[in-house]
């Protein structure tokens, strides 16, 4: 009997690095590793070891210290190990020296992140937008790398642009990024077309951070079929649908979601996807609530929209996943610190809805629990905008809306 070979491709194994600066704690970087271990796995590899070390600056050289890099060097030497992923972009130099040291493909946050972008694309415009990210990275880590990516020759970190003997040369990569620059103009201004000819109605934009479930509102609010999966950036092509609640149309758009330490190539490679949170006259900012580090992912959005000038848009608060949401009641104190483990759904809710300064509402997207308090949320704030821009227009109340849905 012959042998039977798999066809599944093998996963690569990694090493996941982080590092504590002055002012951080250990808490807060493990949660960072947890989230590059989810974008690694994305990306498809499998985290076998995490490293952390507090120091008081990065290395120059290494951006981890010398000792730390031995360790590494270490575990790499006893184990299977493919390449190693730091949770920080490494500048060139760091880089070079820790390939040259540990002997593996290093990946740093931003590599690992155009990866998985690389991957999500599926749309012309979006691999045209992630491709020219990945040269203006590429591009000042030329020297002594593309040897490294000839011997490995594809896998995680290496998708994309750069990998044959002509792309070596660094006039050949300025060249391309000014061609793609230009592709990438003309569709913008076709898209800019595109918004001027939709109309008056009153824009909506879905934002938030990566896999808080958008894609899952979008699809729920508008009846259309746009994919959703727990994974990051399921979504990265703008899907904009016109909605009707009650008697009142508007057009509802899902945006890419954001991540801390979002790479800046990413950010002027999208800026037309963007585009459409710019314009928009009511955002409506989605939150995983089951998440234990969600108010980070809060300010994450926040300091995002600050970054593109969409900062000053109405908006509401809609926190999701409440049927994910846990917590340990017999953790309940009042000498500890409020946080997620000893602090009930109903608390956390009226702690929000009191502080917050916007309209606020928790929903579950996937049981639909609170989907019609949400529609007629959204139906008011839709509304007041409109009757804002056409006093004259003769919409009814939200009262006198009525739903399809399910009663929650």
């Amino acid at each position: 009997m012959g042998k039977i070979f798999s066809t599944e491709k093998k996963r690569e194994k990694a090493i996941l690095v982080g590092v504590i600066k002055q002012g951080q704690e250990e808490t807060e970087i493990k949660e960072n590793l947890v989230e590059l271990d989810f974008l690694a796995e994305t990306a498809g590899a499998l985290s076998i070891k995490q490293f952390i070390q507090r120091i008081e600056s990065p290395n120059p050289s290494t951006y981890i210290g010398k000792g730390k890099v031995i360790e590494v060097l270490a575990f790499i030497s006893d184990n299977e190990v493919d390449m190693v992923i730091f949770d920080d972009e490494l500048s060139p130099t760091q880089l070079r020296n820790l390939e040259a040291e540990l002997g593996i493909k290093v990946l740093d946050r931003t590599n690992l992140i155009l990866d998985v972008f690389a991957r999500r694309a599926k749309t012309a415009y979006a691999k045209t937008q992630v491709e020219l990210a990945q040269y203006q990275y590429l591009l000042p880590r030329l020297a002594g790398r593309w040897t490294h990516l000839e011997r490995q020759r594809g896998g995680i970190g290496l998708r994309g642009p750069g990998e044959t003997e002509i792309e070596t040369d660094r006039r050949v990569i300025r060249n391309r990024i000014a061609r793609l620059k230009e592709e990438l103009g003309r569709i913008d201004k076709q898209m800019a077309i595109q918004r001027s000819n939709r109309g008056e109605l009153v824009r909506v934009a879905l934002v938030g951070y990566t896999n808080v479930g958008k894609s899952t509102i979008m699809n729920l609010i508008s009846k259309s079929d746009v994919f959703a999966e727990n994974k990051l950036f399921a979504t990265l092509d703008t899907t904009v649908r016109k909605v009707v609640i009650g008697n009142l149309p508007f057009l509802l758009s899902d945006t890419v979601g954001f991540i801390r330490k979002l790479p800046h190539q990413l950010v002027e490679a999208f800026k037309s996807t963007l585009d459409e949170v710019r314009e928009a006259d009511l955002l409506l900012h989605v939150i995983d609530i089951s998440h234990p580090g969600f108010e980070e992912q809060i300010n994450v959005v926040n300091q995002t929209l600050v970054e593109i000038g969409a900062s000053d848009k109405p908006t509401i608060l809609v926190f999701n996943k409440i049927d994910a949401y846990s917590w340990n009641e017999k953790g309940e104190d009042d000498l500890l610190p409020p946080d997620k483990f000893n602090t009930s759904l109903s608390s956390l809710q009226n702690s929000w809805m009191a502080k917050a300064n916007v309209q606020t509402i928790f929903i579950s997207a996937r049981l639909k629990t609170n989907l019609d308090q949400f529609k007629k949320l959204l139906y008011s704030s839709v509304r007041n905008i409109h009757v804002g821009r056409y006093p004259f227009d003769n919409f009814l109340y939200p009262g006198d809306i009525t739903f399809d849905g399910p009663k929650s």
